[in-house]
């Protein structure tokens, strides 16, 4: 009996060759596709051999990273419009960073006087080569450094920009806001502004005042009574002049009406919108003196809930007067203006109770109806409005 022998495959005998004791992957792929060329070539067909190509990143991608990061713009400092755009302000006054206050303003003046569109002169020695126009350009970009390097705010600000060149939109806020912000302090704008505003409310009220007795002055009932007090007061008994002290007769008219008007401002009371300035009323007083009103109302309103809320006082009559002027929707000086009489029977009619005031109210609106419907000035009015209106111009030959 004879020993079976193992003999090694050939090495073009792949279809003896076990795939699973090869190695994975591409190795077996290439093992498959050689099997499948052997045997296309034991039929008779052509066939060639397939290589197991690497993953292999291409050359050309890599420099193409490259370029693109190379042509990337480098954070420059020197920003065209900011400061003195691409020129570094020490280098233009020729001084170093740590260069003081003094040494700026020295190089500033000795750059000034060289390049001053008035005292420059083309060939001068140190001025080879410049022209007025480059003269001029280069003392604006003198100027603009020295101001740039005179403040310490701004320098500080540009020694940052130049320490930092990444932080462009940082370097715009800084440089813009310090512009466009306004030099005088703004607490004294806004206290120009109420001084202003005080003046001209004091200057109109006494303009208006001044109106009011002009025109009370020509009013008979007013003028009559006031010059029967001036007479009383022996202010219109003219005595007999003689010589330089005679005067005129207008010099004699004019101080009478001068004394009836100062009659008729110390006898008549005027309230609303003429009634005589006061110091206390204008802007700049009413500012000053808010603390002080604002602690009075606290206080009154802290009183006012404790006597009548808390401890159930009754009212007396400034009380019941400041809540019928407060349902009457009704200013102090408007409520001031009116008789003592009307303010009396307010009180008597207790309009200080909601439910009477409202009762009064609707009784005033019923009266003020029958009044437009009777009255003969509302008649016409009414046709007025109705036949012609406040929109058309009509001409009446009577």
């Amino acid at each position: 009996m004879l020993r079976q022998l193992s003999v090694p495959p050939r090495p073009d005998d792949v279809s003896s060759v076990r795939p699973d004791r090869l190695g994975s992957g591409c190795q077996q792929a290439a093992v498959r596709m050689e099997m499948a060329a052997v045997t296309q070539r034991s039929r008779g067909g052509g066939g060639g051999f397939a290589v197991c190509q690497r993953s292999v990143t291409p050359w050309w991608r890599l420099a193409v990273l490259l370029f693109s990061v190379s042509s990337l713009p480098a954070a420059a400092a020197l920003v065209e419009g900011l400061y003195c755009g691409t020129e570094v302000c020490y280098d233009v006054l020729g001084v170093t960073r740590e260069a003081s206050k003094a040494e700026i303003a020295r190089a500033y003046r000795q750059l000034a006087r060289r390049y001053h569109p008035d005292r420059f002169r083309p060939g001068e020695p140190g001025s080879e080569g410049e022209t007025q126009e480059s003269a001029q350009k280069k003392f604006l970009l003198i100027v603009t450094a020295y101001e740039t390097l005179k403040d310490e705010d701004t320098r500080r600000d540009y020694d940052y920009m130049l320490d930092h060149p990444e932080e462009y939109y940082q370097h715009y806020y800084a440089y813009y806001r310090r512009q466009l912000t306004p030099k005088v302090d703004v607490r004294v704008v806004i206290l120009v502004t109420i001084c202003a505003i005080s003046i001209f409310q004091y200057y109109s009220w006494h303009s208006s005042y001044n109106e009011a007795i002009n025109y009370l002055a020509t009013v008979p009932k007013y003028r009559i009574q006031a010059t029967e007090i001036a007479k009383q007061q022996g202010l219109l008994n003219r005595t007999k002049e003689k010589g330089k002290n005679r005067r005129s007769k207008e010099e004699i008219r004019e101080q009478e009406e001068e004394v009836i008007r100062d009659i008729i401002k110390t006898k008549i009371d005027i309230k609303g919108g003429y009634q005589k300035p006061n110091l206390s009323d204008i802007l700049l007083c009413q500012i000053v003196l808010f603390p002080y009103y604002m602690t009075n109302y606290v206080t009154w309103y802290v009183s006012w809930i404790y006597r009548f809320t808390i401890c159930r006082e009754e009212y007396g009559n400034e009380e019941k007067l400041y809540l019928i002027r407060r349902y009457m929707k009704m200013s102090q000086s408007q409520f001031d203006s009116l008789d003592e009489n009307n303010r009396q029977s307010f009180l008597d009619k207790q309009l200080w109770i909601k439910e009477n005031y409202e009762v009064y109210k609707k009784e005033q609106e019923e009266e003020m109806k029958i009044k437009m419907a009777t009255d003969p000035r509302m008649k016409r009015y009414r046709r007025w409005m109705k036949n012609e209106g406040p929109g058309r111009l009509t001409f009446i030959d009577d």
